[in-house]
């Protein structure tokens, strides 16, 4: 062959993989792109391991909690308290001038504990009392006073069904850009409530502002909240937003819109960019005591309201079974008010992570990049190479994300294309092995023709016939033996051929069983045949009691070592423990070989245990499977000169029709002769004297139970 002759193969072959290679690189980009919620937990979890490893660093607390915790429940009682204490408390935080108060407690209904309640609640009948009792304010009186002396904000709850409750909120402008239809008609895509629960109207009225609590998590982790929803079409702020309006006393808040997707949130002199939805992601930092003061401490004067002179006051919950905990990135679980009060401390000093819009764009384009890096260098290089320009490849976008993060609080997935990368080197690979071995068998048939015509000449063949004959195991060698049935054909394509099988006693118990292929025909491959099987044979005899993955290592490396045609084997080789129906297997890239049983719906087929070829791989760690057949459970391998073998107009016999006769075999409980014999003759019928495509061996081996139970 000439040099131009032998270049022309490598150029196609590397023509081929690139195209099929970019295809799949493209289709891979677009995923990225689109930003496929398909690896949305992938995504998630990457984001959430940054936030554990570098949590935030807190420099200042302008927010403190007011915590009803178990101290101040034990001091002043249980939950709820009469809302006459909740006004003394207000009043006791509004004595250090705070700059806004938010009470994180939605008060819906009138207090039960209100004065002018007793007598009905307590069955009180002496009128003066009664009368006494009804001219004392009421406790929501008291607390409404309360609130219209500060600058309260009160919750609001989103609710899936409709409410109709008067919405008390703050204005809020939007600034849509784009054609003025397409903003009149297009609404901010913020989340939306049919309903809202709020407190009282009395308490309402007072009040300073109003916000939002609801937030959505997502699988249970609280990642994004929104900095703005929409009741029934109005729009309102979040408990957090509202604070800050009212802390500065801003009349209303400015949405910034493009069209449909939200931009930014601003209040006041901040101005806070948003995701599409208007949902911030909160930057967390670990669980600080120095943010939370007791309600009883306040109340009891054991704490210097003057420290709370100009900063954000939220009153929550966080006794036992108050306050619903929820879980955040960090792994720790926090009160509602502790993330509010997180939240605001990111709106505050602007340490929210962001994701930008382009983001999804930019992993495309790196995976692209990358991908396109490898599509050329894996056809070209070394496997290990290959494998090191992979992790370099993987490394490299998860150190420019990390400093992201860490530098600027941004948000970049280098997990999902990382995957991506790990998939397209896969498929890379793979291809080139396909055309590689599509080359080898090219020049090999080339080279076979050649050897198998002067081998004709001098009948040289028609010796190695009768010289592979000999070899196969007499049908004899478990005669007598209840517990077993099998049979076997080996049929070459030539004269001699390639396939090989063999089956022997390892002691009174185990039946070692082997069938394979080697990579050709003629007579070159039956000579590496039978080097091969002596081989496989010498390695199971030394250690008949090791593990078949190991015997399958062991072969691998003395077929490797005597291998200077380059040939490759296929190869299938179990034991069978004929007591209990143990079958302990491995497979070197070949058909996996079928199960029937009459009680099965149709034939199954082993699928496990697979590694490559033998010689493919030199040093690849093969592993053993096992599993048990029932008793009367034929086990069918065969090699793929029945699904290759092809009819005068060039058709394949193929597994679907192979599948087909095994099922009806199975329904038959037929035995091992017949099932061979049946499908060695479908075979010839479907092939109509065409010349055979490659060598055809059957075995069909049959458990009967431990003591030949059936028949």
């Amino acid at each position: 062959m000439s040099a131009a002759g032998s270049q022309e193969p490598a150029t196609g072959r590397h023509g081929r993989i690139r195209l099929l290679g970019a295809l799949l690189l493209v289709a891979l980009a677009l995923l990225v792109a689109w930003d496929a919620a398909l690896t949305a937990r992938v995504q998630a979890a990457w984001f959430d391991a940054q936030q554990t490893l570098w949590p935030r660093e807190v420099a200042a607390l302008p927010v403190t909690i007011v915590a009803i915790d178990e101290k101040s429940l034990d001091e002043l009682g249980r939950w709820p308290w009469p809302r006459n204490v909740l006004a003394q408390l207000v009043r006791s935080i509004q004595r250090g001038a705070p700059a806004a108060i938010g009470i994180n407690i939605l008060m819906p209904e009138a207090d039960a504990l209100s004065p002018e309640r007793l007598p009905t609640q307590a069955h009180i009948e002496d009128p003066r009392l009664v009368e006494a009792l009804r001219a004392l304010p009421t406790n929501d009186s008291l607390l409404a006073a309360a609130l219209a002396a500060a600058p309260t904000v009160l919750i609001i709850a989103g609710t899936l069904e409709p409410t109709h409750h008067p919405l008390r909120v703050a204005p809020v402008m939007v600034h849509a850009s784009g054609p003025a239809e397409a903003r009149a008609e297009q609404a901010p895509a913020v989340p939306l409530y049919a309903g809202a629960l709020s407190s009282l109207a009395e308490l309402d009225q007072q009040a300073a502002g109003w916000g939002l609590v609801s937030v959505e998590p997502t699988r249970g982790v609280i990642r994004r909240m929104p900095l703005v929803a929409s009741i029934d079409g109005t729009l309102l702020p979040s408990l957090a937003v509202e604070m800050l309006r009212v802390a500065q006393g801003a009349p209303s808040l400015h949405l910034g819109a493009d069209g449909g997707a939200v931009r930014s949130v601003g209040v006041g002199r901040l101005s806070v960019p948003t995701e599409p939805d208007g949902a911030v992601r909160p930057y967390f930092s670990p669980h600080l005591q120095q943010r939370f003061v007791a309600a009883a401490d306040v109340l009891a004067g054991r704490f210097d309201v003057a420290t709370l002179r100009d900063r954000l006051v939220l009153i929550g919950l966080t006794g036992v079974a108050l306050q619903e905990y929820q879980n955040t990135p960090l792994g720790e679980r926090m009160s509602g008010s502790e993330i509010q009060a997180q939240l605001l401390e990111n709106l505050i000093d602007g340490s929210a992570l962001r994701r930008p819009r382009w983001a999804p764009t930019l992993e495309a384009a790196l995976l692209l990049l990358l991908g396109g890096l490898m599509l050329w260098a894996v056809p070209r290089w070394r496997t290990q190479h290959a494998a090191l320009l992979l992790l370099a490849c993987l490394v490299a976008p998860m150190a420019l994300g990390v400093a992201a993060f860490r530098s600027q609080q941004l948000l970049f997935d280098a997990v999902t294309p990382g995957l991506y990368l790990l998939l397209f080197f896969g498929v890379l690979l793979a291809l080139s092995l396909a055309e590689t071995s599509q080359q080898s068998r090219s020049l090999e048939r080339l080279v076979q023709a050649q050897r198998e015509d002067s081998a004709r000449l001098s009948g040289e063949l028609q010796a190695a016939q009768r010289v592979q004959t000999a070899m196969l195991p007499s049908a004899e060698l478990l005669h007598g033996d209840a517990r077993v049935e099998l049979f076997a054909t080996l049929q070459p394509a030539r004269e001699v051929g390639g396939d090989l099988y063999d089956y022997f006693r390892l002691d009174e118990r185990r039946l070692f069983v082997l069938i394979g292929d080697v990579a050709g025909k003629g007579l070159s491959a039956s000579i590496f045949m039978a080097v091969s099987k002596a081989l496989y044979k010498n390695a199971m005899l030394r250690e008949p009691g090791a593990d078949i993955g190991a015997i399958m290592r062991v072969a691998n490396a003395e077929v490797s070592r005597d291998n200077p045609g380059n040939l490759f084997v296929t190869a299938f080789a179990a034991i069978l423990d004929l007591d209990d129906g143990e079958l302990n297997y491995c497979n070197a890239g070949h058909d996996n070989p079928y199960r029937l049983h009459p009680t099965f719906q149709a034939p199954r087929r082993i699928e496990d245990g697979d590694g490559p070829p033998l010689c493919a791989m030199a040093d690849y760690d093969y592993q053993g499977e096992r599993c048990r057949l029932q008793p009367g459970e034929l086990l069918c391998l065969i090699t793929d000169g029945v699904t290759e073998a092809l009819n005068p107009a060039g058709a394949l016999y193929g597994s679907l029709r192979l599948q087909q006769r095994l099922r009806t075999l199975q329904q038959a409980a037929a035995a091992p002769r017949q099932v061979v014999q049946t499908l060695q003759a479908d075979v010839l019928a479907f092939a109509a004297g065409a010349e055979a495509a490659d060598d055809l061996t059957i075995l069909a081996l049959r458990w009967n139970g431990p003591a030949g139970a059936a028949a």
